[in-house]
């Protein structure tokens, strides 16, 4: 059958429930948004909905916004499960979301048997109960529909989305959600086993753990571990601590927890095992940003301005906050490429450098031994990494960066073990988990012994795989054929900022399409489009008064933009992130912009009393 999707009911509207919702509406469906009742209260006047409504009004009011435009609650609709269960027999997708029992979600299943349409689709975002379990009982139409689609908070803009099916599942209905979740949400889908803690959780929270082991075990302090594993690794910004007290300690706890006493046969279980400290920082009530003081705590100085403390896990007390100094790392920071430095960071001789390698032999460990008992695919563990915890690249990919030959052999000399099947594809002469062939990035697949064209692969274009197809480059740009008798122009500078480089760079691309192809298109695959022109170089002008220099560089970009607006082929541009400046106003000139839905673009540099002068 062909499906489509107009209306979803939520069902249960805390911290998730809202922003789903929320994510929904954004997206233009109608949304049904649901919970219970609250308890009456003496004297007071009862409202059925409060519990839903106040919920709504915290999400909408949160920062980040779960919304693009504030008119997007206009779709959402708000009830209870006493007075409104009846109206999710209009929904096209159930979603359930309620908390984390077992029992609890049984009993709304029970409801929704009776008011749910056959053949509408109904899935749980639990984030750990076994989706079998939830299945069992249940009628066999509900059985066909029903599966697993654990977002990950905030939805809007974490892009994993967990597709967990049971053996009862019509494949049809994973086809479908596979597809309507990368389409129309937007999201990374990911096709998990329903083993404790799916995918992302597994493997994160193991990596949180062995970060906290080889902590203690190499003295270094909560301040050092946030320096090492930050985005110098690889990793956001708010590293291992900083995002354990966002998530909540106890929720860490409970997921660590559920792999320990439910994974009786994994090799690494003593790692989820919680340490004493952290057990003591629960009894404290000490969870994170929820109750105000986690691992860092917000304090007021005698001045009256705000402060951040980190804790001593020696004293248990909240002290200054140090930065942190590694040879290591300092020798990494001028590297702009991730795998040359993640070479750089596990090769240190420093302390720094023993974190890395414990920590990422530890994990290349771990990853080779969940194929196949989470994921039969390597690649699916490395993108529900990659969009759910915000690791710039996944473990695998990371393995190859390090050197897999090479990296197994030490794992083995410093006592880790690889899963056989990683032994089997490098006796085999496999040296890597993904490669590049034709402009298609394959993966390694283990039960084939083989490799195979990563899926979707046909769908999108990504202009580092044609690096074999360079017409022409700068250091810091590169014209790539794409086929099709199309260009595509990509530069890598920081934060992608705009140079005369990158201006000789756009105007050579487009005299090349001239001459010999059809079109160009500009777009990269780094974490900015582009945060615009280099304004640190026209302020060092400035300061040396050398106007001539800064007419002759206004004066570039003025034509270049006149290039873009005036060129015989047409220009496309596909911005994501930061657009900002000047990677604005090319935006502006080009014959059709293909924006990523997160694009934050403006002509900010007013704000620091620059004219913008691209538009010529």
């Amino acid at each position: 059958m062909k499906r489509t999707i107009k209306k979803v009911a939520v069902l249960g509207s805390g911290v998730m429930g809202s922003r789903i919702a929320c994510h929904f509406a954004g997206i233009g469906l109608q949304v049904l948004l649901l919970d219970i009742q609250p308890k009456p209260e003496e004297g007071k006047k009862f409202d059925p909905n409060k519990i839903v409504n106040d919920a709504l009004a915290a999400a909408l009011k949160s920062n980040p916004s779960p919304v693009y435009t504030k008119d997007t609650a206009k779709k959402i609709k708000t009830g209870n499960f006493t007075d409104n269960m009846k109206d999710i027999a209009s929904a096209d997708w159930v979603i359930e979301v309620v908390v984390e029992r077992l029992d609890i979600k049984k009993s709304v299943f029970d409801e929704v048997e009776k008011y749910r349409r056959p053949g509408t689709l109904i899935t749980s975002n639990t984030s750990g109960i076994p989706i079998q379990l939830m299945a069992e009982g249940r009628s066999e139409d509900f059985k066909k529909h029903f599966c697993g689609t654990h977002f990950f908070n905030p939805p809007r803009y974490l892009r994993l989305l967990e597709i967990i099916p049971t053996p009862f599942t019509d494949t049809a209905v994973v086809d479908f959600l596979m597809h309507y979740g990368d389409l129309y949400l937007g999201k990374t889908t990911v096709l998990t086993k329903d083993t404790p803690a799916f995918i992302a959780n597994r493997i994160g929270v193991f990596g949180m753990m062995a970060i906290m082991k080889i902590m203690e075990k190499l003295q270094l302090s909560i301040d050092e571990i946030d320096a090492l594993t930050g985005p110098l690794a690889g990793r956001p910004k708010s590293a291992t601590f900083r995002t354990a007290d966002v998530v909540g300690i106890d929720t860490l706890i409970k997921v660590a927890k559920g792999v320990y006493d439910n994974c009786p046969n994994d090799e690494a279980k003593d790692i989820f095992n919680i340490p004493a400290w952290l057990n003591k920082m629960v009894e404290n009530n000490w969870l994170g940003d929820k109750t105000g003081q986690g691992f860092f705590k917000k304090v007021k100085t005698p001045e009256g301005k705000s402060d951040i403390q980190v804790l001593n896990l020696q004293t248990m007390e909240y002290t200054a906050r140090q930065k942190s100094k590694f040879a290591t790392l300092e020798a990494a920071k001028p590297i702009e490429d991730l795998p040359a430095r993640l070479k750089i960071l596990i090769n240190g001789t420093d302390k720094a450098g023993e974190f890395y390698r414990q920590f990422h032999y530890s994990l290349f460990s771990y990853i080779s031994h969940r194929i196949p008992e989470i994921s039969d695919e390597v690649y699916r563990l490395d993108d529900a990494m990659m969009a759910g915890f915000g690791w710039e690249i996944g473990a695998f990919e990371s393995w190859d960066a390090s050197g897999l030959a090479k990296t197994t052999e030490a794992m083995k000399a410093a006592g880790f073990t690889v899963a056989k099947w990683v032994d089997d594809m490098l006796a085999a002469g496999h040296n890597t988990f993904y490669k590049v062939e034709n402009g298609k990035r394959l993966y390694y697949d283990v039960a084939g012994k083989t490799y195979k064209n990563l899926p979707g692969g046909d769908t999108f274009l990504v202009m580092k795989y044609f690096t074999n197809q360079t017409i022409w480059k700068n250091s810091s740009s590169r014209v790539y054929h794409l086929g099709d008798d199309v260009l595509g122009l990509e530069w890598n500078t920081k934060m992608n900022s705009i140079g005369g480089e990158v201006l000789e760079s756009i105007q050579k691309g487009i005299s090349l399409a001239e001459e010999k192809y059809k079109g160009l298109v500009i777009a990269n695959e780094s974490a900015n489009f582009s945060a615009g022109a280099n304004i640190g170089m026209i302020f060092m002008l400035a300061i040396e008064q050398d106007y001539d220099e800064i007419d002759m560089a206004i004066r570039m970009f003025q034509n270049t933009m006149m290039r873009v607006r005036y060129s015989s082929i047409p220009v496309v541009i596909a911005p994501h992130g930061l657009a900002l400046g000047g990677g604005c106003e090319i935006c502006l000139h080009a014959d059709k912009v293909i924006p990523a839905a997160e694009t934050y673009t403006g002509l900010v540099e007013v704000g620091i009393g620059v004219i913008p002068g691209g538009g010529g």
